[in-house]
């Protein structure tokens, strides 16, 4: 019965399909297998319209620039207590061909917008907006198409519990190098992902607000390609990048939830690092 397999490693024939063309292929095919990855990202994001709406009031400020907030490194990253503070990325999929899988992800990136800024309002506020009514501050005395500079008393914005992308996906692999051994290899990985929007926003608006629960408040698809290198037969390393965009219409604000909220569609640029485990 072992035969075949020695007249397979004396050959070089193996398994894998690749674009690449590798000198040396996988003996033993993906199909079948689970898989899953932990580790951290840095993000950035282009320039968003956010439309404020409630008695009283509807606004948008025009280009609003926005950041992410990595965690220092120390502890915190292998705390177990503290594990999920700083900004992270977890999969969990499964093989449906040697080469193609289908994935959960969730996705915990942080989204923070600049203060102090200068951005155009476009729209209209009450001098006394909500119910019960309360003062409007620089937003009730701004006019249409006028550019207003923002301070913390104005607007506290951010999406830091987080601005939460969990997605179904759907990848690819390709090798682009397999060791003579078979025990180590490097390979691509690209993918697309769609899904929901579930972030916990902190928002301080009229000096009203607070740090909200989490609620679906929209939903996003996103493209993403990587590296992975497989160290072991079943742990490896995975460099990515991801692009997407997200369409976020309800935005908790001021706490009054069936009055106030907020909208926006945000583009967002992720580089992410990964330990995964295949087995």
């Amino acid at each position: 019965m072992s035969m075949p397999t020695i007249a397979q490693e004396a050959t070089g024939a193996g398994v894998a399909k690749s674009i690449f063309n590798p000198k040396y292929n996988r003996l033993k095919s993906n199909k079948g297998r689970f898989f899953g990855h932990w580790g951290y990202n840095f993000s950035s994001y282009a320039k968003s319209d956010i439309r404020f709406q409630g008695p009283g009031y509807d606004f948008t400020l025009k280009n609003v620039k926005a950041s992410d907030r990595p965690t220092k490194f120390g502890w915190t990253y292998i705390d177990p207590g503290r594990i999920t503070i700083p900004q992270f990325n977890f999969h969990f999929g499964y093989f449906i061909k040697d080469n193609y899988s289908i994935s959960l992800g969730w996705d915990h990136m942080k989204y923070v917008v600049d203060i102090p800024q200068t951005v155009r309002f476009v729209g209209h506020a009450d001098k006394i907006v909500s119910e019960p009514g309360v003062p409007s501050g620089i937003f009730g005395d701004a006019n249409d198409g006028e550019y207003l500079t923002l301070n913390e008393g104005d607007l506290y914005f951010e999406h830091t519990d987080g601005y939460n992308f969990a997605a179904v996906g759907v990848e690819r692999y390709d090798d682009i190098w397999v060791s003579e051994s078979r025990k180590q290899s490097v390979n691509t990985e690209v993918g697309l992902e769609g899904g929901l929007l579930v972030p916990r926003s902190d928002v301080r608006l009229f000096g009203l607000g607070e740090n909200h629960y989490w609620n679906v408040a929209g939903y996003g698809f996103a493209a993403k390609a990587g590296v992975q290198y497989h160290f072991l037969k079943w742990m490896y390393l995975q460099g990515s990048f991801k692009t997407g965009f997200t369409d976020l219409s309800k935005i908790r604000t001021t706490g009054r939830n069936d009055l106030d909220k907020a909208s926006q569609i945000i583009w967002f640029f992720e580089n992410y690092w990964v330990l995964g485990f295949r087995f």
